[in-house]
């Protein structure tokens, strides 16, 4: 299997098809995804950033960087968001891939600690991140899980 992964700034001409991607697999706005892609795309922040992994033209993973995943602890900035991988390309390495990648990416513009709200428990951690604190999801019942990676 042959992946790369691309950097949304690398190439803007994908950004239909990338905010497509990442709104049917989390639900949320079309519109929400290609403002933020927009914003990115402007350049002028470090944040919001887009990431995917492709395979030919097929978008097999991808991830965002954002100020707030929608939760409570707004003081814990930027956050790794919409990390996904197609269910036939998962235990290919390919998140662990984004994830060095993202947080590389994001050192050398100068930001050295990323969170990253999720439901796993053990997952996040194999690729270097660790368990932080709990924060309350917009709208969720349970809270979740804060990693931190430095």
């Amino acid at each position: 299997m042959q992946y790369e992964i691309i950097r949304l700034v690398d190439r803007p001409e994908i950004k239909a098809q990338a905010a497509q991607w990442f709104h049917e697999k989390w639900n949320i706005p079309l519109q929400a995804y290609l403002e933020s892609m927009e914003d990115c795309l402007k350049r002028q922040n470090p944040v919001p950033q887009w990431y995917v992994a492709v395979e030919g033209n097929r978008i097999i993973g991808g991830l965002g960087v954002i100020e707030n995943d929608f939760h409570d602890r707004k003081d814990l900035t930027p956050n790794v968001c919409a990390v996904y991988t197609e269910q036939d390309r998962r235990c290919h390495g390919i998140v662990g891939a984004l994830l060095r990648f993202v947080c590389a990416d994001m050192k050398e513009k100068g930001i050295d600690r990323l969170y990253l709200l999720t439901d796993h428990d053990s997952f996040y951690e194999r690729y270097g991140w660790e368990f932080f604190c709990m924060a309350q999801g917009d709208g969720e019942p349970q809270m979740s899980r804060v990693y931190l990676h430095r």
